[in-house]
């Protein structure tokens, strides 16, 4: 965040420091890079720190649950090995990820009332309610109004340890609010507004009112090659792709979801 309160011209979510995370407080001034495969790494997610903590309270672990198959839930989900397969997690993750998801969502499916509470829970201090209801369309690809379990963490492996441009796919799949394939001014405004109302507020120095619309104006200068009012998927992963500033500002991106 540069003194005068505004975004740093080409990152994606603004500058959040200032905030106090924890463990899962991003660093500024440094460049993106491929997160490891660390537990601390998972840790900085909301989503997997919500899932994990709910796994330590329910006790040790059964076989029957490090299987998946529980006949109980509404959704049974697919098995683990077909899992481990489309994602990047371990088997141990795996069965560590599913019993607190089970714990959580006894039917097998979560619904956007529960990302409303997770992050109200991480952003006390905010209004995390527009966010969460933008990410948990995001994961909702067939927009029922549920997510599965092996969407949630076919998600998370993406986010937390996808290429570069399945991470960048993954973003304009958020920015992009209907789903029509293009990005709107409108459209990242009410991204990056929902995001300083969650926690944008409460950073040091201050951030000013007008500061989102700003950010969208520089972001849009770079993104929107033809000036056609719209930024495509192409465009956007090429401007984010040669742009430092944009690439080190996914490490923010990551720590608010």
């Amino acid at each position: 965040m540069q003194e005068d309160g505004k975004a740093v011209d080409g990152s994606m979510v603004g500058d959040v420091n200032g905030v106090d995370r924890g463990p899962g407080r991003p660093k500024t001034g440094v460049k993106w890079q491929r997160p490891r495969f660390t537990r601390k790494a998972l840790m900085k997610c909301c989503l997997v720190r919500w899932i994990i903590s709910s796994a330590a309270s329910q006790g040790p672990d059964d076989s029957s649950d490090s299987d998946l198959e529980l006949s109980t839930v509404r959704h049974q989900p697919e098995g683990l090995d077909q899992l481990q397969a489309q994602t990047k997690f371990t088997k141990k993750e795996l069965q560590s990820l599913y019993r607190g998801f089970k714990n959580e969502c006894p039917s097998g499916l979560v619904d956007e009332e529960t990302f409303k509470s997770i992050y109200s829970q991480f952003f006390p201090q905010g209004d995390a309610t527009t966010y969460a209801h933008f990410l948990f369309n995001a994961f909702d690809l067939d927009r029922n109004g549920s997510i599965r379990f092996e969407d949630f963490v076919i998600g998370l492996s993406v986010l937390l340890r996808g290429s570069v441009t399945e991470k960048l796919n993954w973003a304009f799949n958020l920015y992009d609010i209907n789903k029509d394939g293009y990005i709107t001014k409108e459209e990242m405004l009410a991204i990056m507004k929902s995001i300083y109302d969650m926690m944008g507020r409460y950073t040091y120095p201050s951030v000013r009112d007008e500061a989102p619309s700003e950010h969208v104006e520089k972001f849009f200068q770079k993104m929107d090659r033809n000036r056609d009012g719209v930024v495509t998927i192409e465009e956007f992963i090429e401007t984010c792709q040669k742009d430092e500033n944009i690439m080190s500002s996914m490490q923010l991106f990551e720590n608010v979801i």
